[in-house]
């Protein structure tokens, strides 16, 4: 085990009661993991809310995190995705300044990045994006010098690739005998 910090993703499954995101957020903070995102929604199951949390914490610490967000009541099902084939997304939204002489070159740079013009002013526009955490940071690259005004993000939404869901992958690291040792990484 190393003191790295490794950015670990867990996909959470919880009963939508007040009170839940504390308790799940005070598990971190009483570890001194910072949660670098955090999104919460409801779920195709009435009552049941999905969490997906983006937190640094030592590499090998992410088995013990799992293990401690069973022990919270509200918490259904808990997997750590950070080694599993994923697909990540994060929407911003971006108001810049939007002069008349630089109008028409901003609405090419959004078209270039697949994003769209939500609001148009007379001296700004708001551009919503939605991709990886690069793609947005590279449209945020290119929109600064026009000047950026504010901008709001959400966080990194993540699920599994392929038909297993996460209850399946649950279910199915229940059934296991014996655990599998991890692999080790160079540096």
């Amino acid at each position: 085990m190393s003191d790295r910090q490794v950015l670990h993703a867990f996909v959470l499954y919880v009963q939508n009661q007040p009170g839940v995101l504390n308790r799940v957020a005070s598990l971190f903070r009483r570890r001194a993991y910072n949660i670098e995102s955090l999104t919460v929604g409801h779920t195709e199951k009435p009552g049941v809310s999905r969490m997906t949390i983006l937190a640094n914490i030592t590499e090998g610490s992410g088995q013990r995190v799992v293990a401690n967000l069973y022990k919270l009541v509200p918490v259904l099902s808990v997997e750590d995705v950070t080694r599993v084939s994923t697909i990540s997304r994060s929407l911003t939204l971006i108001k810049v300044e939007a002069h008349e002489e630089s109008r028409h070159r901003l609405m090419e740079i959004v078209r270039v990045f697949r994003a769209r013009v939500v609001d148009l002013g007379t001296k700004s526009l708001i551009v919503e994006i939605t991709g990886t955490e690069e793609k947005i940071l590279a449209l945020v690259d290119v929109l600064r010098p026009y000047g950026i005004l504010e901008m709001a993000r959400t966080g990194q939404v993540v699920m599994r690739r392929g038909a297993k869901s996460a209850a399946d992958a649950e279910a199915a690291a229940e059934n296991e005998t014996t655990p599998e040792p991890e692999a080790s990484q160079s540096v």
